[in-house]
């Protein structure tokens, strides 16, 4: 089987190489760490500890798993953690948050011969999987090694599921070959096993990134942050993680509102998803008719050279780290890449601070949350701009229900925590015995 999933491979690699030149060239990505991608990975103590290796593809992955790391950390120290990525903004997020005590690396092609190079290197004695990073020469390799892969915050989204199901013959021969699966829902855990997992090891567990996200009304950094906008009693609404189409949308509805008397004290920042299109996004801002402010810029500056917090200005994010400070200096958040057909972003951590957090239809990759949150009243689902801006308007005349879905979304996070626990928990019975 692996050489058919070689060639296939091959194959996909001619039609996609064109597309990762240009990227490379023209926005510097995919340029680090080829020398991971073709296995080559060593880690700090072969000799003295067993390894569990944590793959966590991109941002999101790795920001749920640090609850997990730290449990494991803490329960099993006579093992060496070592946490893969594929993306370069997870990578360096890994980095950020475990790189001082464990091996951050780019995850392997997964070629047979590449992977198995990997794992030769690596040697773990257990290999965590974050959400659906099933490889099929990855799990056929650990297979043959005879070690326990485990799926833990597992989702198989509608859209994934529908995927699958078209190479299912496939896909039900790599996924019956998993040890474990955690699942984040009932109906993740009913696709898994549809795709071809075997029932009994399909467990329930709930979501990690509810256990991640910190429920509070105070950020480090917030008050800084305010004061280098120069905001004061102005009302601030932030919209974060944004994709391509949104912006625009987004820019398009403040100047309506703000040109209302009741709505002038109304200041927006918008903080887009990807690094690369900082630029283009600060030419929508000013082709808008708003002046700039850079906030890369702003950061750096002097004390007392603060620019006047007015409509007239559109702050933009052109950093990496600081928008969990921007929500918390929100009175709403409208959480980008979900007015797009591109699965919306991190809904959890919005909520989490108590802010009325608006989200578009597209949230597959936080479904369970959106519904979570739709079901208790504690955030709102619009479905295009006119809906935006009408809730924009709703939210900024009655105070009182904006600061009741905050309030209950925040309720809704907090009442879904725990899910660490009872991962670990089942966890602990492969390392007993590794």
């Amino acid at each position: 089987m692996k050489f058919i999933i070689d060639f296939v491979y091959l194959l996909a690699a001619l039609a996609v190489t064109p597309t990762v030149l240009y990227r490379m060239a023209r926005y510097g990505r995919y340029r680090a760490g080829w020398s991971n991608r073709f296995g080559g990975i060593t880690r700090k103590d072969p000799a003295l500890k067993k390894c569990i290796w944590l793959h966590a593809v991109s941002l999101g992955e790795v920001n749920a798993a640090k609850t997990l790391v730290e449990e494991l950390e803490n329960k099993f120290s006579n093992f060496e953690i070592v946490i893969s990525t594929t993306t370069d903004t997870g990578f360096a997020r890994a980095t950020a948050v475990f790189g001082a005590g464990h091996k951050v690396f780019y995850f392997p092609l997964d070629l047979s011969l590449t992977m198995r190079r990997a794992f030769l290197g690596i040697k773990p004695a257990l290999c965590i999987l974050m959400e659906l990073e099933v490889w099929p020469n990855f799990v056929l390799i650990a297979d043959q090694l005879k070690t326990p892969v485990i799926v833990v915050n597992g989702r198989i989204t509608d859209r994934s599921f529908s995927k699958y199901k078209k190479i299912k013959p496939l896909a039900k021969e790599i996924f019956r070959r998993l040890s474990l699966v955690l699942a984040q829902t009932d109906e993740y855990a009913r696709h898994f096993i549809e795709i071809g997992c075997q029932r009994p090891k399909v467990i329930v567990t709930g979501s990690l990134k509810y256990d991640t996200a910190q429920i509070t009304d105070k950020v480090n950094g917030a008050d800084a942050l305010a004061a280098q906008l120069n905001i004061g009693n102005e009302r601030l609404w932030v919209a974060g993680a944004t994709g391509p189409g949104e912006e625009q949308i987004i820019l398009d509805i403040y100047k309506q509102l703000t040109q209302q008397e009741q709505f002038s004290n109304l200041r927006l920042t918008i903080v887009p998803r990807k690094p690369e299109r900082f630029d283009e996004v600060a030419r929508l801002i000013e082709q808008s008719g708003f002046n700039l402010i850079r906030y890369s810029e702003l950061k750096t500056a002097t004390p007392g050279n603060q620019r006047p917090a007015t409509s007239d200005w559109v702050i933009l994010g052109d950093t990496m780290g600081d928008l969990r400070k921007f929500y918390s200096l929100a009175m709403i958040i409208f959480a980008g890449r979900s007015l797009v057909p591109m699965g919306g972003s991190d809904i959890i951590e919005a909520a989490a601070l108590g802010k009325c957090t608006i989200f578009g239809p597209s949230v597959y990759n936080f479904q369970q949350t959106a519904d979570d949150l739709l079901a208790a009243q504690g955030g709102i689902m619009v479905k295009d701009k006119q809906e935006l801006l009408e809730t924009m308007q709703k939210c900024l005349s009655e105070p009182d229900f904006t600061e009741k879905i905050a309030r209950t979304g925040q309720n809704v996070i907090r009442n879904n925590q725990g899910a660490t626990k009872k991962t670990i928990d089942h966890i602990k019975k492969f390392l007993d015995h590794a």
